[in-house]
This record gives C-alpha cells, structure tokens and sequence, in this order.
C-alpha cells in the first residue's frame, strides 16, 4: 500500500473510522496527525462497536503500529480512559500504541475556558465547540506557554501547572466561572502521567525510521476539510490542520512521504455545529436522513445538519487536498428516497460561484443550485457486491465522480466492515 493520507472531504463525520479500519489491513503504521478528543470515530465488527477519540483506529488490528503525532492536543484523563476502555475489551496498547512527547496538553483550565466563552457567546458568535478545550490548547500552544506530553515524563507539569493556573484562574473569574484548584489537578495529572508514561517517545525518529525502512503508513485525519482552521468555514472550523498538508507539520515526516490521498466523503452532506450550510434540508427529508443515517456526533450525541450533496464543497476538497479518489459512504442511507438532489454550483446576489467563497456572510447568502436525480428505492445494505448495486445507484456514485472530477476508490453501503466495496484501491 503506498503511504496514504486519509482526510474528511466535508464537515466531518464522514466515516472516516471505518475508512481506516479497512485501509489499516494493509498499512503497517497508522498514524493520527491533528485534532484532539473533540473527535470521535466509530468502528463497527460485528456485534462490537467502538468509538475512539485519540487513539488511532489501526489500534483494532493486534500487528499494527499506531502513532498519536505531535499534532495532537491530547486530554490525558481522557486519553487513560479509551486506553483502560480497550484493555477491558481484550484490545491491547502495549507495544502498540506511541503517544509524541511533542504534543500538547488539554488540560482542564482549557475545557472551562472553553466552556465559559461558549456559554457566554450570543447568536452568530457561538462557534459550536464540543468544549473540549481544543481552541485554548492550540492557543496556547501558539502562545508558547503550553505544555507538553513530554512534561508528564520529566515531572515539568507539577512546576508550571501552579503558574499556568494562576493566568488562567484570573481569565475564568474574569468570565464568572470558578477557579480551578492546581493540587487537585498535578494530583491528577500525576495518575495520568505513570500510566501514560511507558507510551511516550519521540514518535518523529520513529516515523522517520519506518518511513525509510520502507513500511507502509497510514496518516488518519480527524474533522472534515471545511473545518480546516485555514480552509474551512472561518470562524466555524477546529483549530488545527485538518487537511493533507497538515500530515506532515503533525508527524515529522518529509512532504514526499505521502503518496496517495484518499478523500472520505458522504453520499450525503452533514455539518454539526454553528456556521453557513448551503444544501441543508429543515424539512422532513432531513430528519429521514438523520433518523437513517444515525447522524449523531460520536464525541457529543449531537443531532447533525443534513442536507443534500454538496459537489462544491466535494470539488475543492479535491484541489486543496490533492484527492487521488473517494471513499464513498452511506449510500445506503439514500435507498428510499425518490428523487435525489446534488448541488453543482452556488448563487448569491445575481452571481455564480463554482468554488466556496471565503467570505462567510457571502456563504451565508449562497443558494445551491441543484441537479435532481431519480433515486433507486431498494435495499443496499445487504449487497455484498458493488455490481450487484441496483442500476440507479452506481449512476448516482458516477454522477458524483463525474462532477467532482474525482474517481471512487472505496464505496460503503453500511457501518459494517464486510458492507465495503473496493474499486480502484
């Protein structure tokens, strides 16, 4: 397999998990790049589902290696917890699982920051965090003043916590909320730090020497492109890189690398959250696609916007990404509806856009401009074949290739494992 980068196409929540899952057979790496545990993937074999928010989802299969990157912000507390979670369900990390010495911490003076400005935010300035205290960490982190995994290992935390503590108490007080205590938190960041610290290295020499050894390496993205902190919907996106050219700033590694990127995109569009959504559907085709498509954040159980194909926002996921072909998911989701709708352009204000703008107010005003298509109304979650896809359907995944100017790799037609088609992959 040649080392892949695997990124969201849309708003996120495009089954990435599982994309990877099947991908992670043939890689020997898997390697998280960006994001923190604002992210959730979710992995269903057989009667077993799984939701993971930090560890990489190569974790599943017992002969891979699986690199939490310098990218990351990681919650300790949160991350002890997946780790204890899989040991119970027989999944060991043990020789497994690397966490970068050079990622950030997510502490909890971060999580009330968070959670203080976004209760205090007010109509269009609500950004809608998970309050996982993401945006403070890499704030911080931009701000020099943040810590690190690698200060879990040198006992760092229990001298700057108490002066990182001060700052932020006086900016929680400023927003009403209550200080934090910092021997509660050293206490436990103490537990967290014994526990993590037979995982933590410098994951960059070890990515470089398997990428020189000639394994194979899967770079797993969290978020969606237009959720990217430069390319996405500004200012209702995450705070990291969530695109391809964030692989390499998250992982050390060489930009040549990646070899092939694969873009995970939705038969279907979501977004959950605050921000512009120009094919969304408040009507009852949208709660169908919701109720049928469990669209329900992995991370918050937030109801998702639905809406219809969104080949704008697909076409430039392409050309920022540098998309080799899709995985297409959900297409099952789609069985019973009659007519089918894509959008192929925008239109505000007696003008044409065949790319998203970057002004939001712009995005805002955007009305799509739709393609129907006849649906095939018939079951596809039990086929096992993609040419056994009813007629309608593979014209429907052409048409989306078509116009996104990107081929299909991979096609799923449910959560499942065995309900993944391989094509050009």
């Amino acid at each position: 397999m040649p080392n892949t980068v695997l990124i969201g196409a849309q708003w996120g929540d495009e089954g990435k998990g599982k994309i990877v899952d099947v991908l992670s057979r043939e890689a020997d790496v898997v390697v998280r790049y960006q994001g923190g545990s604002n992210a959730g993937h979710t992995i269903e074999i057989g009667p077993e589902r799984y939701v993971l928010h930090l560890v990489p989802s190569g974790i599943l299969h017992a002969d891979k290696i699986n690199v939490i990157g310098n990218g990351l912000v990681i919650d300790p507390i949160a991350l002890v917890s997946e780790i204890r979670d899989l040991l119970k369900r027989g999944i060991q990390a043990a020789g497994r699982l690397w966490i970068s010495d050079r990622a950030h911490l997510a502490l909890a003076y971060h999580q009330a920051v968070d959670a203080s400005r976004e209760g205090r935010a007010e109509g269009d300035q609500k950004i809608g965090t998970t309050k996982r205290g993401i945006g403070p960490t890499y704030s911080d982190k931009m701000m020099r003043i943040g810590l690190r995994m690698g200060d879990l290992v040198s006992d760092d935390y229990r001298r700057l916590i108490p002066q990182r503590l001060e700052e932020k108490n006086r900016q929680l007080c400023a927003m009403g909320a209550a200080p934090l205590d910092s021997a509660e938190l050293v206490a436990q960041l103490a537990e967290a730090a014994a526990f993590l610290a037979p995982y933590i290295t410098d994951t960059i020499v070890l990515l470089n020497q398997a990428y020189r050894a000639g394994k194979n390496i899967l770079f797993e993205g969290a978020q969606g492109t237009m959720l990217d902190i430069d390319f996405g919907t500004y200012p209702y996106v995450t705070s990291s890189n969530s695109t391809s050219g964030g692989a390499c700033t998250g992982t050390g590694l060489p930009p040549q690398s990646i070899q092939r990127v694969v873009g995970v995109i939705k038969a279907y569009t979501t977004r959950v959250g605050e921000g512009p959504f120009p094919t969304e559907l408040n009507d009852a085709t949208g709660e169908f696609i919701r109720q049928q498509g469990r669209e329900f954040g992995a991370t918050t159980g937030r109801p998702r916007r639905c809406g219809w194909f969104d080949a704008v926002v697909a076409r430039y996921a392409a050309m920022i990404n540098g998309i080799d072909c899709w995985a297409m998911t959900k297409i099952d989701v789609l069985d019973q509806v009659k007519t089918l709708r894509i959008c192929t352009a925008y239109e505000a204000h007696g003008r044409r856009y065949e790319t998203v703008p970057a002004d939001i107010r712009l995005l805002a005003a955007c009305k799509p401009v739709y393609e129907d298509f006849e649906g095939w109304q018939s079951k596809t979650s039990d086929i096992n074949r993609y040419e056994d896809l009813p007629v309608r359907a593979r014209a429907y995944i052409d048409r989306l290739c078509a116009i996104t100017g990107v081929p299909a790799g991979i096609v799923s037609v449910g959560p499942r494992r065995d309900s993944t088609f391989r094509l050009t992959l």
